[in-house]
């Protein structure tokens, strides 16, 4: 009895060391393959799986998660010879297992040496200007060259970010200087454009200024041609009045006319306070006869007008 207790004790031994042989607990975010005499036959999802005792075993753990993997920094020379130091980040995930697993010797040091030197293709392109402010493209580019390249090994590749593209600290520095004097040269043509537009203004002001006093000028000549005209027109009354006047009443009214033009005009001359001496070029005798005649031109009509009415002066 015994002895066949000791029996059934190593077989129920025997039967648990076969279940746990057998038995595997795949963790979440792995896939873990299986492989039988050194090939592969299957993969074990994540949670409870059960092998071939002692024939099956665990291939390799697969990590399924999305995973970051990082770009060593290196050297890079740009289409214009500028040396330029770059570095980034990869985020991939494995899609089949078995791919990841036996396709490739080392995932993470292919993906990243192909990185590398698929970095260097895109920015040997482009020179160093377009490589500093095109980051984005150049994102884009790897992204599509290495997710293409990647499929074989069943991994997907989701983003590339490159973090830093530096130049030397010398080419910094004469980046710097390039700046400092774009930015002087876009403020002397900043100054040089509001000093024409000055210019311009005054010149405009003066232009109309010119035009201004022209018309003024115009206009005062307008004003002083019909003070004229309109003098003239009373000259020209005048004129037709005296004629009128020496057709009624003969030659005495018109030499009483110039008589009266002649003193008025004298008297003026005499008025003037610039007049020291005045020299009259004239016979008093012939100014005195006629106003005599015309004072005798004034008598007349009083002498024919009846009592009682009122002489006109």
């Amino acid at each position: 009895m015994v002895e066949f207790g000791i029996f059934w004790v190593l077989v129920l031994v025997l039967v648990v060391v076969v279940v746990f042989a057998g038995a595997k607990t795949v963790p979440q975010g792995q896939v873990w393959t299986v492989e039988r005499f050194g090939a592969f036959t299957k993969e074990l999802p994540p949670g409870l799986n059960f092998l071939l005792p002692f024939i099956d075993r665990i291939g390799r753990k697969v990590n399924v998660q999305e995973q970051v993997l990082d770009i060593p920094e290196q050297s890079v020379i740009t289409k214009d010879n500028a040396t330029v130091a770059v570095d980034g980040v990869i985020y991939y995930r494995v899609l089949e297992a078995s791919k990841a697993a036996y396709e490739v010797n080392n995932l993470n040091q292919a993906l990243s040496t192909l990185a590398m030197t698929n970095i260097r293709a895109v920015i040997g392109e482009l020179e160093l200007d377009a490589a500093l402010s095109s980051r984005e493209r150049i994102n884009s580019q790897l992204l599509v060259i290495l997710d293409g390249a990647t499929q074989a090994w069943g991994v997907k590749v989701h983003r590339v970010e490159l973090r830093r593209i530096e130049p030397p600290a010398n080419l910094i520095q004469a980046m710097n200087l390039q700046m400092s004097a774009e930015r002087e040269r876009r403020a002397a043509v900043t100054k040089a454009d509001g000093e024409r537009q000055a210019a311009v203004m005054r010149a405009e002001g003066q232009k109309q200024s010119l035009i201004l006093a022209a018309e003024g000028r115009q206009q005062a000549a307008q004003r002083d041609a019909e003070a004229r005209e309109r003098l003239a027109q009373a000259e020209a009354v005048a004129t037709q009045a005296v004629a009128h006047a020496a057709r009624d009443s003969g030659e005495a009214a018109l030499r009483y006319f110039i008589a009266q033009r002649y003193v008025e005009a004298f008297s003026a001359l005499a008025a003037s306070p610039n007049s020291r001496l005045v020299v009259v070029p004239m016979e008093a005798s012939a100014m005195a006869g006629g106003i005599a005649q015309a004072m005798e031109l004034l008598r007349a009509p009083q002498a024919a007008a009846p009592p009682g009415s009122v002489p006109r002066v």
